[in-house]
């Protein structure tokens, strides 16, 4: 089985963890809301199986970004970006804020098989997307995965929201600023520990342990965050 049968296979898993539907509210009726409402929100849309991925993006754009309502969450670090956990979202999603520092980039990504909405909250960061590596084999009988080849890259500012699963492919996002920081609002669902990363020119995929920097505001311990992967995501 090829990888492009396996993302098949694995979306129809992920179709069924979480069933689309087209029967809540769209955008065009949705207002402006903060961040406690969206929190709330959200814990409806995910109070059954049947989500409608649209509806959640469409909450996470009524959401107006304001820095009065997450700043308690927003935790740099100097070195590399951070993800600080908002909400577990009774184990259907992690609500997170993610702080990028001037120059600050995730490596190349999957997402275990989860939807991931982003938004942006403050400053700019560019997200480019890559299809899965082929396989193949090469002179030797060697198995080997191609370079990877990008698919698209967009710069998205404050209030902007996008999606990505893995049927769509993978990326890497970036705060490509030397002198702003940025910072953004990301949704999965289902939560996830691990996800694979990617070396761009080999293909070549290793498991990638996924931790939080800080919880509900709060700083973990210093030993833990120490430890942590700089390029996970």
């Amino acid at each position: 089985m090829d990888v492009y049968s396996e993302m098949d296979s694995r979306l129809e898993q992920q179709k069924s963890r979480l069933m689309l539907t087209g029967e809540q509210t769209t955008s065009s009726s949705l207002k402006s809301i903060g961040l406690k409402e969206l929190i709330e929100k959200l814990h409806e849309a995910f109070a059954t199986n049947n989500v409608d991925i649209d509806y959640v993006q469409d909450l996470m754009a009524a959401y107006r970004s304001n820095p009065q309502d997450w700043k308690k969450f927003a935790k740099f670090d100097r070195y590399r970006y951070t993800r600080n956990l908002v909400d577990e979202g009774n184990g259907k999603f992690n609500l997170m804020v993610l702080c990028w520092g001037e120059g600050h980039g995730s490596a190349i990504h999957d997402h275990a098989d989860a939807h991931c909405v982003m938004k942006i909250l403050q400053g700019e960061l560019c997200e480019t997307k890559y299809k899965w590596p082929r396989k193949y084999t090469d002179e030797q009988g060697n198995q080997c995965q191609e370079e990877l080849e990008e698919i698209e890259r967009c710069i998205y500012a404050t209030n902007d929201v996008t999606y990505i699963n893995d049927s769509i492919g993978l990326h890497r996002v970036e705060n490509l600023s030397t002198v702003n920081p940025a910072v953004s609002l990301h949704l999965y669902s289902p939560p996830f520990d691990a996800c694979s990363v990617f070396n761009k020119q080999t293909g070549q995929k290793s498991l990638c342990k996924v931790t939080f920097w800080s919880k509900y505001g709060e700083r973990r311990n210093r030993e833990i965050q120490d430890a942590r992967t700089p390029e996970d995501n």
